[in-house]
């Protein structure tokens, strides 16, 4: 039941206790028509009072109760005593309310032993008009109200302490995912650094044999920078080999020496999305004029490509799993300022097996993780948003930072 429907049920419960209180207390406990009429209402009145102020509607209900129990006399053996059946309802009522407000055991357990105390001590002073056993069906149901606060205080306690837990634990896993990244990124960028610092070692080492008048100062400067340069690549295999934590420093298999990826892989990637059941297409702008992958791009750094290599691999991963048989448009755009990575797909066709109704890229959180901090590694930016028609949207805007 809503907030808004148990506002509505309580003026009928109270209005309802109201009524059967007057009836009990004028049939069964001889008690006069006026005083069985104002018990009723403030029964009533309180039943309204305990959403607000519980404890006080408690205090007050007990008094009440207590007051209708010096004053009524029941018409037979068979009526309870001191707790009418009204005023039991009442008192149930009430403690309710206060149970969903404290639900810790020792209140509400203070406030039953007092209910007890309150029972007893009539039964003492008033002997011959009730039995103990009258205090027996008051006694069992404030306690089950008592033990089902006390059970679903501890769950919400259980479910709070889950709660907090999942959010440390997201935390912890979108950190673990960004270190990962980060050092992935680090593996790859080795291979595209050492690429061109070998290239200067060779032609700084081989530079004297293809140009013989060199002067003396000039060889041991070229000889300077070889060696600056052989340094520099053995000191990126040791980090390497500290961020290869999988792998020995010596235990490098053939993926790990093959050549990065860059834009001449952007139409194998497509392809391979179209085979799992992607409708995937190469813009023309990054396929190149004649068909071949950057072939009338600007020169680009090979970092560049490969991060846009890896942002389109992760877009058309993502919309493999939570939208297959969807449009994916892939188009590169390069020139003079930033180059430019879009990722545009559809919604996935009804009925598509494994889609889902969210968005169908970045889903989870982690792969925008990898993608943008690819972009953030050239000083560029990654933007991901859903769209009206259910598809989704990666942009990313990747500078050349080694451009002149």
């Amino acid at each position: 039941m809503d907030a808004a429907a148990r506002r509505a049920a309580l003026p009928l419960l109270a209005a309802g206790l109201a009524a059967i209180t007057t009836l009990d207390l004028v049939q069964h406990y001889d008690l006069a028509g006026a005083a069985a009429l104002v018990v009723g209402a403030a029964a009533g009145l309180l039943t309204l009072l305990a959403p607000r102020r519980a404890l006080a509607a408690w205090g007050l209900a007990l008094a009440l109760v207590t007051l209708v129990a010096t004053m009524a006399h029941p018409v037979s053996s068979a009526e309870p005593w001191p707790w009418a059946v009204t005023s039991t309802g009442l008192l149930v009522v009430v403690f309710v309310f206060v149970a969903r407000r404290h639900r810790d055991r020792r209140v509400l357990g203070a406030l039953w032993l007092g209910l007890l105390a309150t029972g007893a001590g009539l039964l003492l002073l008033v002997p011959g008009r009730g039995a103990w056993s009258g205090l027996l069906p008051t006694a069992l149901l404030t306690a089950l109200v008592v033990v089902a606060a006390g059970a679903l205080g501890e769950r919400d306690i259980a479910r709070r302490r889950l709660s907090d837990q999942e959010r440390v634990n997201e935390v912890e896993r979108q950190r673990r995912t960004l270190l990962e990244e980060r050092a992935r990124i680090a593996r790859e960028l080795h291979d595209v650094v050492a690429h061109h610092m070998s290239v200067i070692a060779v032609q700084a080492d081989s530079a004297p044999y293809r140009l013989p008048d060199l002067s003396p100062g000039a060889r041991d400067e070229l000889a300077s920078i070889a060696a600056s340069a052989r340094q520099s690549l053995a000191e990126m295999r040791r980090l390497l080999g500290v961020l290869r934590d999988d792998l020995g420093a010596h235990d490098l298999g053939a993926r790990d020496l093959a050549p990065q990826p860059g834009f001449d892989g952007l139409e194998s990637l497509v392809d391979a999305a179209r085979r799992a059941g992607v409708d995937a297409h190469l813009a023309p702008s990054a396929a190149g004029a004649d068909g071949h992958p950057g072939s009338a791009r600007a020169p680009s750094s090979a970092a560049v490509g490969l991060a846009a290599y890896r942002i389109v691999q992760e877009a058309l991963s993502n919309v493999i799993r939570h939208a297959p048989g969807a449009r994916v448009d892939v188009a590169v755009e390069a020139g003079a300022g930033p180059t430019t990575v879009t990722v545009l797909n559809g919604p996935p066709p009804p009925g598509a097996f494994g889609s889902t109704s969210t968005p169908s890229n970045g889903t989870s959180g982690h792969g925008l993780v990898g993608m943008r901090e690819r972009a953030r590694l050239l000083q560029g930016t990654l933007e991901a948003r859903p769209l009206p028609d259910g598809g989704f949207e990666v942009t990313a805007s990747l500078p050349d930072v080694d451009a002149p």
